[in-house]
């Protein structure tokens, strides 16, 4: 365990290739970085490989060819799976089986004693709010009740690092919400967690760090304002047409911005490509001077939804901004 607090990345990738029998390139030298104790975001298309990729890291499939670690095990070697928990993205058990059965079936699995499995379920079924459904079958349970107790599953055996595969996929808003408060739970327990979804705005709220998969490839990494920092910008509302006032369009023109005109054409609307305050107050004086209605002020950014469908657009080859700053 001492090596283990040593370890700074729990996943470190250097290159990663996984190809099917049948030809087909899911993974094609593939490197990503997951710091230890983080809340860590998978995003791509359908077919990009990211399934292949958590399956790969938790030796459900062996890599065509592979350089790099978890929790520093080299990839595929199985002393890693005891550190490991795994929601695979439909979790299904036994039907005849109670929630709390189900748990005591994966404590055996991970070799716990009865006294140390029931101290255990117990624990596990408070943290995951399911101690009122203990004794009913989960295939009763809605869908979020189901991914609570997918979760409990994957942390029978107390990971280090837990991989969740759409953890949210169907789960009703309330259910969202509980599944977030959960994994927000995991990270202050010092655990790692790696989820994959397609609900961008659910990572948008609880990852520390996320990376877009593209082809197998990791495009962008980073957190979300590392991501977005050359979209960075501040948006200026004023009433009036500013089109028609030659020395303050030439002033945003020099400063690397744009005006653009309502449809209405009442009001006008500027964006500077910047994240420093003190380069819009320029603009700012000069409106105020010229006896301008200022309607609104604010820095602006791409969300990740915008920057999802700009890695899609381009293949992954994002374009470069001048940030202005």
């Amino acid at each position: 365990m001492a090596a283990l607090k040593s370890i700074e990345f729990a996943i470190d990738l250097k290159s990663l290739t996984k190809v099917y029998p049948n030809g087909v390139q899911a993974l094609n030298e593939l490197s990503m970085r997951v710091r230890r104790g983080e809340i860590h975001g998978l995003l791509g298309p359908n077919g990009a490989g990211k399934s292949t990729l958590i399956k790969c890291l938790t030796g459900l499939v062996h890599p065509t060819a592979c350089r790099g670690s978890v929790l520093g095990y080299p990839i595929g070697d199985p002393e890693v799976n005891r550190l490991l928990g795994y929601l695979p993205e439909n979790a299904s058990w036994p039907e005849h089986l109670s929630a709390e059965q189900v748990l005591h079936f994966a404590g055996r699995l991970h070799g716990l004693v009865s006294r140390e499995r029931s101290r255990r379920v117990r624990e596990l079924l408070l943290l995951t709010g399911l101690e009122a459904w203990r004794h009913d079958r989960p295939q009763h349970f809605s869908k979020g009740m189901r991914q609570r107790l997918g979760v409990a599953y994957a942390l029978m055996g107390n990971p280090e690092l837990v991989f969740l595969d759409e953890p949210t996929d169907g789960v009703d808003p309330v259910g969202r919400k509980e599944m977030r408060d959960l994994i927000r739970s995991l990270k202050r327990e010092g655990k790692t967690v790696f989820v994959n979804s397609h609900l961008l705005d659910e990572l948008e709220l609880i990852c520390d760090r996320m990376a877009i998969l593209m082809r197998g490839r990791v495009v962008r990494q980073g957190s979300l304002e590392e991501l977005t920092l050359e979209s960075c910008r501040y948006e200026i509302a004023v009433a009036g047409n500013l089109l028609k006032d030659p020395s303050l369009l030439d002033l945003v023109q020099r400063l690397g911005g744009t005006v653009a005109l309502a449809p209405d054409q009442r009001e006008s609307h500027i964006e500077l490509p910047t994240r420093r305050p003190q380069l819009v107050q320029p603009v700012i004086d000069a409106l105020r001077q010229e006896g301008y209605l200022l309607l609104s002020v604010a820095p602006a950014r791409q969300s990740l939804e915008d920057l999802f469908l700009e890695a899609i657009r381009s293949g992954g080859q994002f374009k470069n901004r001048e940030p202005g700053d």
